[in-house]
Formats: structure tokens, sequence, C-alpha cells
């Protein structure tokens, strides 16, 4: 049981830094047309929209995906809590 949960805490780090990536990419003109702009798109964006719809941007800053990686932070920290269970 503890190994699927380090599974799963291990799946949500590199999700996370997928995350990353994907942010730091609107800073780069251009990077988000390239077929490895467009595949990271298509993984992180289906977790970013629900937030996107809570969450307006505030002005030109979009803060929707530093709250998308605090509650992936908070689910993985909690994952940890139910590993310390068992």
């Amino acid at each position: 049981m503890i190994t699927v949960i380090n599974l799963i805490a291990t799946l949500m780090m590199f999700y996370s830094f997928l995350v990353f990536i994907y942010i730091f990419m609107s800073w780069v003109p251009n990077l988000k047309e390239s077929s490895f702009g467009q595949m990271v798109g298509r993984l992180v964006e289906p977790y970013l929209t629900p937030f996107r719809n809570i969450i307006p941007p505030l002005g030109m800053i979009d803060i929707s995906p530093i709250v998308a990686l605090l509650v992936l932070n908070f689910a993985r920290q909690g994952l940890f809590v139910i590993a310390g269970w068992f």
C-alpha cells in the first residue's frame, strides 16, 4: 500500500514539474506552438482549466497556475499523511 502511495506522490511531483515547465514556456516566444509545447499543453491544460474558470486573471497576470500547484502540493502532502497511517 505504501509503495502505491509513494508512486502516486512521485507522479504528482513530476506533474508539478510539467506545470512549472508550462508556466515558463509562456515567457519564451513561440515555444507553446512547438510540438513539445503542444504536448505539454495537452497534459497540463485539463488540470489548469477549472482553476482558470474560478480565478480570473489579475490584469496581465494569471495566478491560477500558482493556486493549481499549491493544491497539487497539498494533495501530495495529504498522501504522505495517509501513508503514515499504515
